[in-house]
């Protein structure tokens, strides 16, 4: 039996249904779905992901037995519209096609579409016949022509818009509506010359060629420019290709008594149990996300300041909004989820033509996980996993200070919450330029965004737009991104060419400061302070289940009190990483730290360092007092001693006069400092093997706070010191057993004893190698270790993080790389050498040894999967990136 790769759904013959997702796309899953529910769904097929595969693999082939299974899907169409008696290729009356791509994860705007597919000079007759409707047939010819020709014969959309308003400033209207049967068909005529002048071919009139021109626009389009871009923000595999569906046409443009339109059964920017959506009457599909007229709401509950005056679908079509209701009550309950609906309303009857998971932003992820548990809906462990952990970074991003003046010059939609800064750009391009090579904050400002614009969207801190709606391109992008959203903001006259934004008569111009306020609405001019957000309700009540449910502990990186403050508050369970150096950068230490660097003897050094001394014991008094007992992983000095040296020659000669040297004898001692490769070089241990002083001054400052603190609030905390860059286990011997001496000296002077562990971190790939000699109590005597995975991927790869950022891009963008693994764990090459390291001293030490990691990927989901697969105690992340990572444990828990 012949391999099958093209699908029916219809009500006498449905072939598929929602658990084939990855054959038949999701959007093709759920129509089958759906009419496996008996639900109102116009008939058609879907040619299956397996074609794509093919098409790529076969040099952009087709298998042998795809026609034959088309002509008999759409002779099935035909039958399931057998009282309709329309064919498609009929002249006399015609079957009209719509097709869309569908990939197995949703891909919102991303793929191409082409509504009225069949229409041709002859049809057109057929169709006015069938319809008595001249002006609708026409209507729905230009837009074929214009959609046709952008996606399929790759003729630019401009062309066809410039037409069209020059049309309708002939004729003196505003809107597409207002245009009369004479002015469309005139319309056709300019745009099939617009064809012929851009492609030297004639627009095609055969509705099969139209048919297989577009299904291949849909395989074709699966590895254009911006479905890449998305698949690579989202980290969607290219191999899963994309399906196309073909389906009868229902119009949403017969007259005011047909509509199209766009709804989410709870709200998406907030989780509210609402129904809400957008429509537009006498319309097709893609006119509600175009922006160009302002979408109604479908009832109350969508009402806003943008259509606030414009009559709802409840009290406009009441019968259909009703059979709407059901349905998507009908929808939420089978699905156990929240869904994007699209219909289309033909002369009063309702359809449905597409349900999904719909985008939502972190906060009504929340709410409605939580919500959906609380009504029993779904079991906890399933709203675990319905929160993407990545998707909390936008819940955590701050908001405007209610106490900052703001000067607001304009308000559109709350399309995405959060509140951000940046300089005005309005070119995406010029966005992703900025960003990159000026590192400059952006805001990209568009009349309306396209999916050509991802790339400037993805750099931007947020997006700001003239049109659209709440269920816009804008919008559900931003969402999805988490990014900061206002959007259909009228008052905006923006002028590309000139690269000026008119409010009211001012003018700004690009590069000037703007604040985005996605939860108001609001657009400010100048930058305004944002506040910590609270995390209360549905956020906390989500986490509990997860920390119920999580095995890996959840620890911070944190240099100061703040920071800590910030972690607890997020649910940080212990600081797993303070970067010591980052404390004598602040300018009151600064000089002392100099002075030790440059001494010329021990003696020297020493003094210096007895003024270093009481801050850095200040510093972890701070530490201890805000973690409360719970464990504090301090990094001894790691970097190399010239990161603390002056560059400027200015800043050199102030430093010669405060020595009292010169400036030559300071430079000869300075460059006497210098290394080819200071990564590899005189760092880390290898500073306490050089200059004991330095480590003895600061056990010395943790333990005497630690003691402090006991003695004035008994108070017991719980200091993990860790030793750096360790690569033999005699190198961390010698630093521990002068360590201890130390420690044992403060114990007797203050007369009080704390508990404390020395570990090191396992940064080198001899250092996991050789974890049994590390961590053996006769030798290394290692109590703990964690991951510092950023030297250890650089050391495993060869690669330098700062220098490879310019290449690691095209080794992903290649596919010589999976990801970037700065990011995520290489979990082949530096996640084996964390397996071996593990085993090995845990093989020694038992299962009471304590090992975690604390380079940037503890913050990564897909690194915390496999932290948890090989038995680590905890991970260790920024404050922000707290929630993300307990989220993101009890997921690799319950998987």
């Amino acid at each position: 039996m012949s391999k099958k790769y093209v699908y029916s759904f219809g009500q006498r013959k449905c072939e598929g249904d929602g658990s084939q997702k990855m054959l038949l796309g999701g959007k093709g899953a759920n129509l089958a779905e759906m009419m496996q529910m008996k639900l109102p769904v116009p008939p058609g097929f879907t040619i299956s992901t397996e074609v794509c595969t093919h098409y790529y693999q076969n040099k952009k082939s087709y298998p042998e037995s795809l026609t034959t299974e088309v002509k008999a899907a759409v002779k099935q169409m035909e039958e399931e519209l057998a009282e309709t008696k329309m064919k498609f290729s009929d002249a006399k009356n015609p079957l009209l096609v719509s097709v869309r791509s569908g990939a197995p994860v949703s891909m919102p705007g991303m793929m191409d579409t082409v509504l009225n597919l069949g229409l041709n000079d002859q049809s057109i007759q057929g169709l006015i016949e069938q319809s008595k409707d001249p002006r609708f047939s026409y209507d729905s010819y230009r837009r074929f022509i214009m959609m046709y020709s952008d996606v399929v014969l790759g003729v630019n959309t401009s062309f066809f818009e410039t037409a069209l308003e020059e049309k309708k400033l002939d004729m003196g209207v505003e809107l597409d509506t207002e245009l009369d049967v004479d002015s469309l068909k005139s319309l056709v005529k300019t745009f099939k010359s617009i064809v012929l002048e851009h492609t030297g071919k004639v627009f095609p009139e055969d509705p099969w060629d139209q048919l297989w021109g577009a299904v291949g626009a849909v395989f074709g389009s699966w590895k254009n420019p911006r479905a890449n871009t998305y698949r690579r923000i989202n980290g969607i595999s290219e191999e899963i290709g994309t399906a196309v569906n073909v389906q009868a046409m229902v119009y949403g443009n017969m007259g005011d008594d047909c509509a199209t339109g766009v709804a989410f059964t709870r709200d998406p920017s907030t989780g509210e149990k609402k129904f809400f959506g957008e429509f537009l009457i006498n319309a097709q599909g893609e006119d509600v996300v175009a922006g160009i007229r302002t979408p109604q709401p479908i009832n109350q509950e969508s009402i806003n300041d943008s259509n606030k005056d414009l009559p709802t679908l409840e009290k406009t079509l009441p019968s259909a909004y009703k059979d709407l209701v059901a349905l998507y009550q009908k929808l939420e309950s089978h699905y156990k989820d929240m869904q994007d609906i699209e219909f289309t309303i033909q002369k009063g009857k309702l359809f449905m033509l597409q349900t999904r998971n719909g985008k939502r932003t972190a906060a009504a992820a929340i709410k409605i996980a939580v919500d959906m548990v609380n009504e029993k809906l779904i079991d906890k462990k399933t709203a675990i996993s319905r929160v993407s952990p990545s998707q909390l970074d936008q819940l955590l991003h701050p908001r405007l200070d209610p106490k900052a003046k703001k000067d607001i010059i304009a308000k559109g939609l709350p399309a995405s919450p959060g509140a951000v800064s940046g300089k005005i750009v309005f070119d995406p391009d010029v966005a992703e330029k900025w960003v990159k090579e000026k590192n400059e904050k952006v805001i990209l400002v568009r009349i309306e965004t396209s999916p050509e614009d991802i790339h400037g969207m993805h750099v931007a801190e947020g997006i700001l737009t003239a049109r659209g709606g709440m269920t816009s391109h804008a919008a559900v992008v931003a969402r999805g991104m988490g990014k900061t959203c206002v959007a259909g903001c009228g008052a905006l006259k923006i002028s590309y060419e000139k690269k000026t934004l008119d409010v009211g008569g001012k003018i700004y111009q690009e590069g000037e400061w703007f604040t985005l306020d996605g939860t108001q609405g609001e657009v400010i001019a100048g930058k305004v302070e944002t506040v910590t957000p609270e995390l209360t309700g549905s956020f906390h009540e989500l986490m509990t289940w997860a920390d119920e449910v999580r095995k890996l502990k959840v620890r911070t990186n944190a240099d100061t009190p703040t920071d800590a403050k910030i972690a607890r508050k997020f649910g940080a369970e212990g600081i797993g990483l303070c970067r010591t150096e980052h404390m004598f950068f602040d300018p009151e230490r600064i000089e002392a730290v100099r002075h030790m660097i440059l001494a010329d003897s021990t003696k020297e050094r020493e003094n210096a360092l007895k003024k270093l001394l009481p801050m850095q014991r200040g510093d972890f008094y701070q530490l201890f007092q805000e973690m409360q007992g719970l464990p504090v992983t301090i990094r001894l000095l790691d970097p190399p001693l010239h990161e603390f040296l002056p560059h400027k020659k200015e800043d050199m000669a102030s430093l010669a006069k405060e020595m009292d040297v010169s400036l030559e004898a300071l430079q000869r001692r300075t460059e006497s400092l210098h290394e080819f490769n200071p990564m590899l070089g005189h760092r880390g241990c290898r500073l306490g093997v050089s200059f004991p002083e330095i480590y003895k001054m600061q056990v010395r400052a943790i333990v005497e706070a630690a003691c402090e603190l006991k003695k004035k609030t008994s108070a017991v905390a719980e200091p993990e010191i860790m030793i750096p860059l360790i690569s033999d286990w005699k190198e961390l011997q010698y630093i521990r057993n002068y360590c201890e001496e130390e420690i044992k000296a403060v114990f007797s002077e203050m007369k009080v004893e704390v508990p404390y562990t020395i570990g090191t971190m396992i940064e080198l790939p001899r250092a996991a190698l050789t974890a049994d000699k590390i961590t053996d109590p006769t030798l290394g005597n290692a109590e703990f270790f964690s991951f510092g995975t950023n030297d250890l991927t650089q050391t495993t790869y060869g690669l330098s993080r700062d220098d490879s950022a310019s290449f690691l891009g095209t080794y992903v963008e290649k596919k010589v790389f999976p990801t970037d693994p700065f990011v995520s764990i290489d979990t082949d090459g530096v996640g084996t050498l964390m397996k071996i390291a593990t085993d090995h001293g845990r093989k020694v030490r038992g299962p009471k040894l304590k090992v975690g990691i604390c380079g940037e990927q503890g913050g990564d989901p897909k690194s915390i999967h496999f932290c948890h697969s090989i038995g680590l105690d905890y991970v260790s992340c920024s404050p922000f990136r707290v929630p993300v990572a307990r989220l993101a444990a009890a997921q690799a828990t319950l998987k």
